[in-house]
């Protein structure tokens, strides 16, 4: 009920639940000023209310019985009305515009996580695999869209005195994603676009309230350091629509819940041509990992000869060694130039040099998100040919590493020189 008019601006809201032939005030709370537009019920927690007042919005979790300030980042405004559409919160302002509060299914399990003695790890909404862009321009003067994946949210009593980490199991138990609070060794090109999307890879680990935006993506493959891309670093493929488990661990406690990953709503044919090119996905996937494993165990071993070397200068067959430290270091230098360009020094780079594998599956894998349809012919003879040609490299690395460099690092011992760390297998 609304009196301002009549120079009454105390907040007036009123419940029946006898079809209107009683009724209580459930207005204790809200503050003078704050006279009530609208109260809205959450259409799946019956006790969570949501009124909009002339001072901003309040949520009550106990059916009116108390209320407070939802207001967060809303300026203190009129808010005429308001609706919970799906698991978002719309509101109507006076002289400010529409607002979204994106997410509110926290809200709705307020009461056990208050209950929690430790950690707390909310229920995700369901989330659907969509084709999130790279480059989103955030400046102009509109509306900013909800964070690009499945909204995550988890309490912590305190500040942990150790990490946390959070891991995505499939529908068969096995790790999709696994997170951490501690920070990598990542090693990711210097940014250098200013709309682009770098996804969070690490939890935060604040007291109270926590989030993290789970892009929908396996883990990265490991990583080439100082390797530089046309976009964003190689990542992991996106996942299949399915059920999948969330596994929070925190102060040697875990705690688990659902998560379910819908289809695009827009795509209502069979899943069976997504599920083809998922696993063509899967295959590049690994192929980028194998690949990358195999430059930097290259760059391990070209290392550690060198430091043999300097070890073994002073050596009576020190150079002998040298020269087969040399073909050694020539033959994986070439094996090396073949899996990836090692000319490249920034990211349009590429326009001086040709791309070599790595390149090449990296663009490739790029163009397997197009769309939720089956692989055309030839992405899979495109496919058929970079794994011929990366199968052909990494035999060819691990064959001298069974005769060349089990050579080099016999000679080395015999030499009485100790291999350095990363030489020898």
């Amino acid at each position: 009920m609304d009196r301002h008019k009549l120079d009454d601006i105390k907040p007036y809201a009123f419940m029946t639940s006898d079809a209107g032939r009683t009724w209580a005030r459930i207005d204790a709370g809200l503050p003078e000023g704050a006279f009530v537009h609208a109260v809205r019920e959450d259409p799946a927690q019956r006790e969570l209310l949501y009124a909009a007042t002339e001072t901003g919005v309040f949520v009550s979790f106990d059916s009116g019985r108390h209320w407070q300030s939802l207001g967060l980042n809303l300026p203190r405004s009129p808010v005429h009305d308001l609706v919970v559409k799906g698991n978002d919160l719309v509101i109507a302002t006076h002289g400010r515009s529409f607002w979204i509060l994106d997410d509110v299914t926290p809200l709705r399990e307020i009461a056990p996580a208050s209950a929690a003695k430790t950690a707390y790890l909310y229920r995700p909404a369901t989330g659907y695999r969509l084709h999130y862009p790279d480059e989103v321009d955030t400046r102009p003067p509109s509306g900013r869209n909800p964070p690009s994946g499945v909204l995550i949210d988890y309490y912590l009593p305190a500040v942990p005195s150790g990490a946390i980490t959070l891991e995505i199991l499939d529908a068969s138990g096995g790790v999709v994603r696994h997170l951490s609070s501690e920070k990598g060794q990542e090693a990711e090109q210097p940014p250098e676009w200013p709309d682009q999307v770098h996804p969070a890879k690490t939890l935060a680990a604040e007291q109270g309230m926590n989030r993290f935006v789970w892009d929908l993506r396996y883990d990265d493959p490991v990583q080439i350091p100082d390797a530089f891309y046309e976009g964003l670093p190689p990542r992991g493929p996106l996942v299949m629509p399915g059920r999948y488990t969330l596994r929070l661990s925190y102060a040697g406690r875990t705690q688990s819940t659902p998560l379910a990953i819908e289809a695009d709503p827009r795509d209502t044919g069979p899943l069976a041509g997504l599920q083809q090119k998922s696993a063509l996905a899967m295959e590049v996937y690994h192929d980028q990992d194998a690949l990358h494993r195999a430059v930097n165990d290259i760059r391990s071993v070209k290392s550690g000869v060198a430091d043999t070397l300097k070890a073994a200068s002073a050596a009576p067959r020190g150079k002998a060694l040298s020269r087969e430290a040399d073909a050694l270091v020539r033959q994986a230098s070439r094996i090396e130039a073949v899996l990836m360009q090692v000319s490249i020094k920034g990211s349009e780079a590429n326009l001086n040099f040709p791309g070599m594998l790595n390149e090449q599956i990296y663009a490739f894998s790029n163009l397997l998100d197009d769309a939720d349809t089956a692989p055309t012919a030839q992405q899979i003879d495109t496919y058929a040919g970079l794994h011929a040609r990366l199968s052909e490299q990494l035999a060819a690395w691990n064959a001298l590493k069974s005769t060349r460099l089990t050579a080099f690092c016999a000679r080395a011992r015999q030499s009485g020189s100790q291999p350095a760390a990363g030489a020898c297998p």
